[in-house]
C-alpha cells in the first residue's frame, strides 16, 4: 500500500505527514472513517479539488477504504506549531473560548464537544484539529462558508460556520494552529461525555455524535490537556 499511495504522498508528504505549503493536510493517524468519507466526498462532488477528483475517480470504494485504513495506522510525530499571523490577544482569547466553551447565545457547541477534549479527534469519523496549518484551517472553514466543501447531510459544519462571522473563524483557526500537541495524539475511542447535539447540528458523517451521552461539566478554558 505504501507503493500504491505514492500519488497521495507526492502532495501530502512522506507517509502522509503533510505537505510543505500549508494546504495539503496530514493524513497519517487520522481516523479511518474520516479519511474514507473525505475520499468519497471528492469522488462524489461534495469537495472540490480537480486533482483529487481525478485521482480517486477510477478507484473502487473498497480500494478507497483500504487507503484510508493504511494512513490511519501511521502514528508519526507531529512538528511544532508554526502559526505566527498577526492577531490581538483579545481575538486569540475569543478563539480559545469558542473552541473550548462554544457560545450558547448563538447555539454554537464547543469544538471539543465533537472533536474530543484533547482536540485529537474521535474514532471512527471525527478528525483532530491540532497539528493542522493555519492556511489549511482557514481554507476549509472558508470552503464550508461558500459551499465549496460539504459533507453527508445533515452537514453540521456548514451550519456551524453559518453562525460565525469571519473574524470568529479566524480567531478559532489562529488559536488552534498555535497549540502544541498532547503527548498522546491518537483520536479518542468514544465521543466526549455530555448531552446529545441538537437536531440542527447533527452530523451525517459522524452519526455516533448524535447519541445521548452522559452529562458532564463544560470544558474549561485553556489549552488541550
Amino acid at each position: 500500500m505504501a507503493e500504491r499511495t505514492r500519488a497521495c504522498t507526492a502532495c501530502h508528504g512522506e507517509q502522509g505527514r503533510a505537505g510543505p505549503d500549508g494546504y495539503y493536510p496530514r493524513l497519517a493517524g487520522k481516523p479511518a472513517g474520516y479519511l474514507h468519507n473525505q475520499l468519497r466526498n471528492f469522488a462524489q462532488g461534495r469537495r472540490h479539488y480537480d486533482l483529487m477528483a481525478r485521482l480517486v475517480d477510477p478507484l473502487t470504494d473498497e480500494y478507497l477504504g483500504e487507503m484510508a485504513l493504511y494512513f490511519s495506522k501511521l502514528q508519526l510525530p507531529y512538528p511544532a506549531p508554526t502559526a505566527n499571523n498577526t492577531i490581538t490577544p483579545e481575538r486569540l482569547a475569543k478563539g480559545q473560548q469558542l473552541v473550548t466553551q462554544g457560545d450558547a447565545s448563538r447555539g454554537l457547541p464547543a469544538c471539543t464537544q465533537c472533536h474530543g477534549v484533547r482536540l485529537t479527534g474521535v474514532q471512527p469519523n471525527v478528525p483532530g484539529l491540532l497539528g493542522l496549518p493555519l492556511d489549511y484551517l482557514n481554507a476549509q472553514l472558508g470552503a464550508w462558508q461558500t459551499a465549496q466543501r460539504r459533507a453527508h447531510a445533515p452537514d453540521c459544519m456548514a451550519e456551524i460556520v453559518r453562525r460565525m462571522p469571519a473574524q470568529d473563524l479566524i480567531a478559532v483557526s489562529s488559536w488552534l494552529a498555535r497549540q502544541p500537541l498532547p503527548a498522546d495524539t491518537r483520536a479518542a475511542e468514544t465521543p466526549p461525555a455530555g448531552p446529545a447535539l441538537p437536531v440542527a447540528l447533527r452530523c451525517g458523517s459522524a452519526p455516533e455524535l448524535s447519541a445521548t451521552r452522559q452529562a458532564t461539566a463544560p470544558a474549561k478554558a485553556g489549552g488541550p490537556p
